[in-house]
């Protein structure tokens, strides 16, 4: 094999990865799991979550890389679908494609156990979601109800949860939060059928939006959001953040109206209205995280010293 053959199949099994499509929602996610622990009960931040956040940033890639694997065949039929999927151009084999799957796995595993036993336990239930959801012997994806719990638990609420059971095992109040985390996730999955419809449904499949059709389904996307919200005031109103981050957040809304777009956060066109402020939202939730963390470090260096 030449270096530029080596070479072309590292770009694939990047590709594959697709990193850039969640990258900035898990890392926020992970790292708000660990402040909801370790603040309110006097734990420092440490190499630990760090650990499990590469964790749960290799356990989503395994995710998006086990379902290009499986759809491949499916992808193929589609330009679209097809330039994005590396396996169904054939720049990279099935079998190197599963190879790289298993050492994917292999690495999350030992990542996760640093940060403790149940944050171990979650990974690997994060991990076997990520396999059922597109393995096409069970393949949860193509079933309605199991599409959109298993979708919303491995690509939010577990991703939350493990950050949080690093440093604490009893999340109370929090439950609300993961609920919150959860439920957007529910609003984004819906969405994703929502976009598409047509092509499943000439597919054969029978997810959620089929069953729902696209009427009911874009009222189950608002009451998500809507159950989100009432989740996040109710964990808001009983003190689970500090106060000052509202400042933040009102602080960042302006920065995140550069980022406004025409298209959705996987840069498609929107087919709902909601989609053009995906990115904007995820933008404020970075900036407002981002600003616990440091003031988190401060915090800790000043007790330090």
């Amino acid at each position: 094999m030449n270096k530029a053959t080596f070479a072309e199949q590292v770009r694939g099994l990047i590709q594959l990865s697709r990193w850039t499509e969640y990258v900035p929602f898990v890392i926020p996610l992970t790292v708000l799991g660990g402040l909801l622990a370790a603040r309110p009960h006097g734990v420092n931040l440490d190499w630990r979550l760090v650990a499990v956040t590469l964790a749960n940033i290799l356990a989503v890639a395994y995710a998006f890389m086990i379902n290009d694997i499986e759809d491949a065949p499916d992808d193929a039929r589609d330009p679209a679908r097809a330039a994005r999927n590396p396996i169904a151009t054939g720049r990279i084999g099935t079998r190197m494609g599963y190879n790289a799957c298993r050492l994917v796995a292999a690495v999350t595993l030992v990542l996760y156990a640093f940060g403790g036993g149940w944050a171990f336990l979650i990974g690997v239930g994060t991990l076997l979601l990520s396999h059922l959801y597109s393995w096409r012997p069970v393949r949860l994806k193509a079933w309605p109800v199991t599409d959109i719990v298993s979708h919303s638990l491995m690509l939010s609420g577990l991703l939350l949860l493990a950050g949080y059971f690093v440093y604490h095992d009893a999340p109370g109040l929090v439950w609300f939060v993961a609920a919150a985390a959860t439920l957007v996730s529910v609003y984004g999955q819906l969405y994703n059928q929502l976009r598409d419809y047509d092509m499943d449904k000439a597919a054969g499949l029978y997810n959620t939006a089929i069953i729902l059709g696209e009427n009911n389904t874009r009222r189950a996307m608002y009451l998500a959001v809507l159950l989100a919200l009432i989740c996040l005031i109710v964990a808001i109103t009983q003190g689970v953040f500090p106060l000052w981050l509202a400042l933040v957040g009102v602080l960042s809304f302006p920065v995140s109206m550069f980022f406004k777009s025409q298209t959705d956060m996987r840069g498609g066109a929107l087919v709902d209205a909601s989609g053009g402020v995906q990115l904007q939202a995820l933008v404020v939730m970075n900036f407002v995280i981002a600003a616990w963390v440091i003031e988190s470090i401060v915090v800790q260096f000043r007790l330090l010293g």
